[in-house]
């Protein structure tokens, strides 16, 4: 119990990274798992098997409160840059492939201590004594790195600059979920507010505020296959997939999933995505994408015992891994391949043979 964990998977260190967020095609023997586990970050050789502790954050207090709470992967050619949100508001970025530490950036922290001029403002008295904001979220758009906090504020980083170019404030709560558009042209944001926001690159104002979840919004992924089409979830008063059309603000569809909506990833092969989930099942559900915001459940797949929190897709896109909260990672090959779909695939194989995932404790 209360153990997070965070999950990305890069394609190659000597050839290119790529985030959960992008869509990689290629099969690599060296894929790399990171993991957060409360104050450590470790990354794991999905080809060998061999694990290696990359960082350990350091302890202010005997309670170990600066824990990691949100990683991504950078996806720029060539790169082998993690990014690493703390509970202590801060931000940092590895070289993974050198291992040591090669920039960050703070602003969320120094708006929290109100030393930021001209916005301490915003900053009550009782708000300095809690604890600091953690950064919840992040997520690459090319070069630019975007933060979502507790702060509710929104922050993008241009690590060429090595500095914060835009500061977005369009949530009231704690901002959970960040995700860019594949074109990296719109930034999807959900907050504890229960809003949805669309927001078009270089705009400090969201384009479309949505308040059609009733809960919590962590759950983002864009549609690699159709440009402006979004899925978002809700939380545990809400339990809805909601499919829209970010070019108009549309809602194509909802889909009551009857739990909490942790994570969703699309496929990349096939017209299909991933959804996991918390309260009251705990399980992952895949869907089939019929077009015009229809959708048709496929299966749904059983085994962690607590919410499943986290996703993220193999280089390949046939496989994806799971992060609960009981402390165990799950792998599940059930997305087809550019020659297999899954369709197939369950033809193919028994149920145990498809769905009986291999797991990591």
């Amino acid at each position: 119990g209360g153990v997070l964990l965070v999950v990305c998977i890069v394609r190659r260190l000597g050839n290119g990274a790529n985030g959960f967020q992008s869509c990689s095609h290629r099969r690599s023997k060296s894929n790399i798992l990171a993991v957060a586990l409360r104050h450590c970050v470790f990354l794991w050789n999905a080809g060998t098997g061999a694990t290696q502790k990359l960082l350990e954050l350091p302890q202010t207090d005997a309670a170990q409160t600066n824990i990691v709470t949100s990683l991504a992967w950078g996806d720029q050619p060539g790169s082998h840059t993690l990014a690493i949100g703390t509970h202590g508001a801060e931000i940092q970025l590895w070289d993974v492939s050198a291992g040591r530490q090669v920039g960050g950036f703070n602003e969320h922290r120094e708006r929290w201590l109100g030393s930021a001029e001209g916005i301490s403002s915003h900053i009550s008295t009782s708000m300095r004594t809690r604890e600091p904001p953690r950064v919840s979220s992040l997520s690459w758009g090319g070069p630019v790195l975007t933060s979502g906090s507790r702060d509710s504020w929104i922050h993008h980083h241009d690590v060429r600059q090595r500095g914060t170019v835009a500061q977005l404030h369009g949530h009231t709560q704690e901002v959970c979920g960040l995700k860019w558009s594949p074109q990296c042209t719109q930034l999807a944001s959900g907050g504890n507010d229960n809003l949805l926001n669309i927001w078009e690159a270089r705009r400090n104002q969201p384009r479309y505020v949505i308040t059609r979840h009733q809960a919590a919004v962590k759950a983002l992924a864009w549609c690699p296959f159709q440009q402006n089409l979004l899925a978002s979830g809700g939380g545990t008063a809400d339990r809805r997939i909601c499919l829209w059309n970010t070019g108009n603000g549309q809602c194509l569809n909802e889909v009551d999933t009857k739990s909490q909506v942790c994570a969703v990833q699309w496929s990349v092969h096939d017209r299909e995505f991933v959804s996991s989930h918390g309260f009251t099942h705990n399980q992952l559900i895949l869907w089939r994408y019929a077009g015009g915001g229809r959708v048709h459940k496929i299966v749904e797949l059983t085994g962690h015992q607590a919410r499943v929190l986290h996703m993220a897709q193999s280089p390949d896109g046939t496989t994806i891994v799971s992060a609960a909260a009981d402390e165990t990672l799950r792998f599940w090959r059930i997305l087809g391949s550019p020659t297999r779909s899954a369709a197939r695939l369950k033809v193919e194989h028994s149920s145990r043979d498809l769905l009986g995932a291999g797991f990591i404790r």
